[in-house]
């Protein structure tokens, strides 16, 4: 073991860290890739400048600190057990299911943001093609794909501990309702701090009788508002 001198005298730069991570967050994480990933970007993207830090998975690939963060060594300091790569991988791929972290990008390359408010702001006006960051295409016909956590991670992260008895009627929300709408419902509730499933699925049918603002008809029989959601989002409706 490697040892550590402890923290030196004089001045010495911090990572702030919400107290959120501490409360909801770490507790909840049980694999040590995962757990390394997520501080490592918090503290590299601390680091940067400008209102929107982000980092690409090149650079995360080519970071030698991440890397050797993650590498297994056996006695004699040979990498022992998986790539670090593939342990990345494994990291990043974990925190954004949990929600912690935002993606976007293609197979090809990805970005990544801590889920905040303005990183989601962001990523949603990156998604309509409103914004262009360095690197990033700007339009989903580009290639650009955004990665959403599901309706049972953004349950446990705004409302609290899954109940089975809730269960199926999250699973029947995911196949009625656009992702998007799913989201923004979500932080509607949370703004409002309205924090349980009954409010959130009251926003989701009134957006399905009404329309969200979106060229839904807001006016006019219930019929022909119905017959336009089904048709316009058909993909997310039963046969």
């Amino acid at each position: 073991m490697k040892g550590f001198a402890g923290i030196p005298e004089g001045k010495v730069r911090f990572t702030p860290l919400p107290d959120l991570f501490f409360s909801q967050l770490m507790p909840r994480i049980d694999n040590l890739p995962e757990l390394k990933v997520t501080l490592h970007l918090f503290w590299l993207l601390q680091g940067k400048k400008g209102h929107l830090r982000y980092a690409s998975l090149q650079e995360l690939r080519e970071d030698p600190l991440l890397l050797a963060g993650l590498s297994v060594k056996d006695p004699e300091g040979k990498v022992a057990g998986r790539r670090p790569e593939d342990l990345l991988d494994e990291g990043l791929e974990r925190a954004v299911a949990r929600g912690t972290l935002l993606r976007v990008g293609d197979s090809q390359e990805s970005w990544y943001f801590v889920n905040d408010p303005p990183s989601r702001q962001a990523v949603e006006e990156i998604e309509r093609g409103e914004l262009r960051l360095e690197g990033i295409p700007s339009r989903p016909g580009e290639g650009v794909e955004v990665e959403r956590p599901n309706i049972f991670t953004l349950y446990e992260q705004n409302i609290g501990l899954l109940q089975p008895l809730i269960a199926e009627e999250l699973r029947e929300a995911e196949k009625t309702y656009p992702p998007a709408w799913i989201e923004k419902a979500f932080k509607i509730a949370v703004e409002r701090n309205a924090r349980n499933w009954r409010y959130i699925q009251a926003i989701l049918q009134r957006w399905a009788r009404e329309g969200k603002d979106d060229g839904a008809p807001k006016r006019g029989s219930k019929g022909d508002r119905y017959r336009y959601f089904k048709g316009k989002y058909a993909d997310y409706l039963e046969e």
